[in-house]
């Protein structure tokens, strides 16, 4: 575990949970608690109208909940379990309708095209109804109920006056999990489901098979979870610490688990989409049948990540094999979709397959693609014979598509629009907006994961039917999804991370209004939806809450100019005394000149509260001739795709964190003072190269070693710049899985410069990352 100069060190207690609780009553024998203003709503998402009335309606521990008919009944419960879930008083049933109960009213009629999931909510001085034609409206509006009683503080809430009007704008509103990567139990399944329902998202997508795991149980092929749930993970994770032996990492779903997750879901009206992914993104159902592969290879499921050239054939037993698998899927998803994946399916194995060119010429496929678009057919047709739409990714486009098919859109919304063109359902996704394993913030914080930044104001712009779009055909647009890929989330404490409070712009996206969405305004109703969290438990991400801080320091003098800022621009205030920042504290409002050492201490403050733990920065002069590997710029021109990664080891607890290029390993410190440096500190650490790149490898570079072991080597004037010294490597690192490295500077060497440091020769099977740099003064 690093822990570098300038890594924020987050202080303090967690925030407090929300407690609701008192003896107010409502109307004009409210007591002390009626003299309480009103709360302001907060809604997330925001409803499609609303419109405050004259008076206040106060709940308490005495307030009554009435419902009649089991349907409403259910919603009442449910209501109930979540308000107490969050802190607040368990609420009794009422026996009979009156003055001061909350009503749930399940009532036919409406407009006949009015969405099942409508509904309205009106709160009185005699009390707060939600009424709705379907009990997905009617659970809806208990969530917006729940969302209003959730937003005060320790005391009975004070509710204002108000009637909402509320539907959603998109049908299909989303979130994808992968548990093939890295696992969740049930019981977290299950509190992702929990959570959606609050944000009033309704899809979960399961992705359920991938290189690297299989984790449905099929009856009929018991090797697909017996070989293909395991794998060996790369480097000392794979190791026993105790025996060194091989360490498994197994996980899978029974179909009793399946069914109970399924049931869960549709209890809170979510509908549970299976993945099930051919041809491509199969390693680990070909390692437990190799005669559903391309190649006679033995395969075992993976432990890199990236684009793999393992295809399922298209022979008529691997057909059948996935037929009798999606005939299991079928009857645990009583859904309308099942998702056949279709995505990065690199077709160098059936180029290079007799067997699969000769398929080719019998089926009538010209193309490799169009086999793949053959395979797509026939299991649309099967799937379409038991009652079930296919969708698959955008890939799938390429080929010939049954006019049923549904296009989930990810390589950018142009495939959303070509589907939509042609007259199949589209769900947008695209990764550059809606992908959630992408860092959310700059902020050293943050946890592995591609370190392309997808903010929360990114997620948020995201409109997910384009304007260029014909107004007859976006109908087909059914609406959006968001999606966590695992590769570097290994903990469930991750996966909160990366999808909250992100997941709450989805939500916005899918139910409110185009007309109605306002970022600034959400980022006001945000601080309630951050309580709302702390309330149940749910642990988002502090990172966007946090202050953040840049500094340019002039060492002959020992100043410092420091520029705190918040990545959702709430106020910053702060203290140069090491005391903990609040309210009162002074506002970050132009950049400040301190003279070093000095203690700075700051966070973001919302309605005179912290929305994350003080950020504290200790600049010393020692402090500040030291950069880690995550304030280095990118080496220009030089291969970008970086990554977020983590050490292989210990194989239980916290790990290192490294930024790296793995297309060209180099870090840059721009315009570093050189004035009096003699020589150059570099920490390093080494973790395996787990990586496939399918066609993508010869954009892989590095320089080549002069010696057997490689270089690190220094450079001057950027990586394409001048050789300043150079360091041999040994064969591996100390015991702490790192190594110091002093890189003596040549005489005369001045000035600001921008420094660049790489490792030389071939990155396979270990590669060298930076942990951090320092100067060392003369």
């Amino acid at each position: 575990m690093k822990r570098p100069f300038l890594r924020r060190a987050l202080a303090g207690m967690a925030l407090t949970l929300l407690v609701l609780a008192g003896c107010a009553r409502t109307g004009s024998d409210a007591g002390t608690a009626s003299a309480s203003a009103p709360i302001t709503p907060a809604l997330i998402p925001a409803p499609a109208t609303l419109q405050t009335g004259e008076g206040r309606f106060v709940i308490d521990d005495q307030t009554q909940v009435f419902a009649a008919g089991e349907p409403a009944t259910r919603v009442a419960q449910q209501f109930v379990a979540y308000l107490t879930s969050a802190g607040g008083p368990a609420l009794p049933a009422a026996q009979a309708d009156g003055k001061g109960v909350i009503r749930f009213v399940l009532e036919a009629g409406g407009a006949n095209d009015a969405s099942p999931e409508a509904y309205t909510l009106d709160i009185t001085p005699e009390g707060a109804t939600v009424k709705a034609r379907d009990e997905r409206g009617l659970f809806y509006g208990a969530v917006t109920l729940w969302q209003l009683a959730t937003q005060g503080d320790k005391g009975g809430v004070t509710l204002p006056a108000l009637h909402i009007e509320d539907a959603p704008r998109f049908a299909w509103r989303g979130f994808m999990l992968d548990p093939a990567r890295h696992f969740q139990t049930v019981d977290d399944v299950k509190k992702v489901i929990d959570a959606m329902a609050l944000h009033k998202l309704n899809t979960l997508h399961w992705h359920l098979t991938d290189d690297q795991g299989w984790r449905i149980e099929i009856k009929q092929y018991p090797k697909l979870t017996e070989i293909g749930g395991c794998r060996i993970p790369a480097g000392d994770g794979g190791k026993d610490p105790k025996t060194g032996e091989p360490r498994p990492y197994c996980g899978f779903y029974t179909q009793d688990q399946i069914r109970d997750v399924v049931k869960y879901a549709a209890e809170r009206h979510i509908t549970v989409v299976p993945e099930i992914n051919v041809p491509g993104h199969a390693t680990a159902a070909i390692s437990a049948y190799p005669e559903l592969g391309s190649i006679d290879t033995p395969l075992v499921p993976s432990n890199e990540w990236g684009v793999f050239p393992n295809l399922v054939n298209v022979e008529e037993g691997t057909i059948t094999f996935l037929e009798n698998v999606l005939g299991e899927v079928v009857q645990l998803f009583p859904g309308t979709y099942v998702h056949i994946g279709g995505d990065e399916a690199v077709k160098d194995q059936w180029e290079a397959s007799a067997r699969e060119q000769a398929r080719m010429q019998a089926v009538g496929a010209k193309t490799e693609m169009d086999l793949q678009g053959y395979l797509v057919e026939r299991l649309e047709k099967y799937l379409a014979g038991h009652g079930k739409r296919l969708i698959g990714w955008d890939e799938i486009l390429e080929a010939k598509l049954p006019p049923e098919a549904t296009v989930m859109s990810w390589r950018g919304i142009e495939g959303g629009l070509k589907a939509a063109r042609q007259g199949h359902d589209v769900v947008m996704s695209p990764s550059n907006k809606t992908y959630l394993d992408y860092l959310q913030t700059a902020s050293p914080n943050e946890p592995p994961g591609r370190p392309a930044l997808i903010t929360l104001q990114d997620v948020y712009a995201f409109e997910p039917v384009p304007p260029e779009l014909e107004e007859s055909q976006r109908h087909h647009i059914l609406g959006l999804q968001a999606n966590l890929w695992t590769e570097h989330t290994r903990t469930f404490a991750r996966l909160q991370h990366n999808a909250f409070p992100r997941l709450a712009a989805v939500a916005e996206t899918g139910w409110t209004p185009a007309a109605k969405k306002d970022f600034g305004d959400f980022t006001k109703r945000l601080p309630a939806q951050l309580k709302r969290y702390d309330a149940i438990g749910l642990g988002y991400a502090k990172t966007p809450f946090e202050a953040m801080i840049a500094t340019e320091d002039d060492r002959k003098a020992g100043t410092v100019k420091v520029t705190l800022s918040n990545p959702l621009g709430y106020a910053v205030h702060y203290t140069t005394d090491g005391s903990e920042p609040t309210s009162s504290s002074k506002a970050f409002a132009a950049p400040l000149d301190l003279k070093t050492p000095v203690t700075v201490r700051a966070a973001a403050f919302a309605e005179g509260r912290a929305l994350a733990p003080a950020a504290t920065f200790e600049l010393t002069p020692a402090a500040l001739l030291t950069r880690t590997d995550e304030a280095m710029a990118v080496c220009p021109d030089a291969g970008r795709l970086l990554l977020r990664l983590e050490d292989d080891g210990p194989a239980d607890g916290e790990r290192a964190i490294f930024n790296a290029t793995i297309f060209y390993p180099c870090w840059q410190w721009n315009q570093a003072d050189l004035d009096g440096i003699a020589s150059i500190k570099v920490r390093a650490g080494r973790i395996p190269y787990y990586f496939q790149l399918a066609h993508d490898e010869p954009h892989r570079t590095f320089e080549p070693a002069k010696s057997p072991l490689g270089e690190l080597e220094i450079l001057g004037g950027g990586c394409k710049g001048t050789v300043l010294a150079t360091v041999p490597l040994p064969a591996a690192p100390n015991a702490d899985g790192f190594l110091d490295l002093d890189a003596p500077l040549p005489a005369g060497t001045t000035g600001k410069q921008d420094l660049c440091v790489r490792f030389t020769g071939d990155t396979r099977p270990q590669m060298w990352v930076l942990d951090r740099i320092t100067l060392q003064p003369r």
